[in-house]
């Protein structure tokens, strides 16, 4: 990092899941790499040599269905790449191991595409735009949109 934190940011998700192994296959694919294993009941997964930005575990959930919709809890964790090459690549890899997208926009501000993890859990992965190029009102308010985005053109650019 160059320069220190300035202020909070969000430092990891743990999920709960239902079958260990095949939840760090899933996010393995998302470029995370087991950093701590805890057995055969939970993980957490880096990136870039960070401790872990997820964790996951089955100490109150294995074998469990995914949760129920229409109740509070996790919308979607948002992954974020460093750039549109990046992020095309792995949406290659989630393709073809057989995930299906769920959505995708264009949210002026970034690039994202949707897709649930194999416990249910939303996944966001997205893209920033370079601040300069954000779109803004006439005040100079962030104008932040939810615009069809391109997949075949973003999977081009791999």
């Amino acid at each position: 990092m160059d320069k220190p934190l300035d202020g909070p940011r969000i430092g990891h998700v743990h999920l709960k899941v239902a079958d260990l192994e095949r939840a760090i296959a899933f996010y393995h694919l998302l470029g995370f790499e087991i950093t701590q294993r805890y057995g055969p009941q939970a993980a957490f997964m880096g990136a870039d040599g960070y401790h872990h930005h997820i964790g996951l575990n089955t100490w109150e959930s294995k074998g469990a269905g995914p949760a129920p919709g229409g109740f509070a809890g996790l919308y979607h964790l948002a992954v974020l790449y460093p750039d549109r090459h990046a992020l095309a690549q792995v949406l290659g890899r989630v393709l073809a191991a057989g995930h299906e997208l769920e959505g995708a926009a264009d949210h002026g501000v970034s690039e994202a595409v949707y897709l649930r993890d194999p416990d249910g859990n939303g996944v966001e992965l997205y893209c920033d735009r370079a601040p300069e190029d954000w779109p803004r009102d006439a005040a100079g308010a962030l104008k932040m949109g939810n615009a069809w985005l391109d997949v075949a053109a973003l999977l081009a650019d791999r």
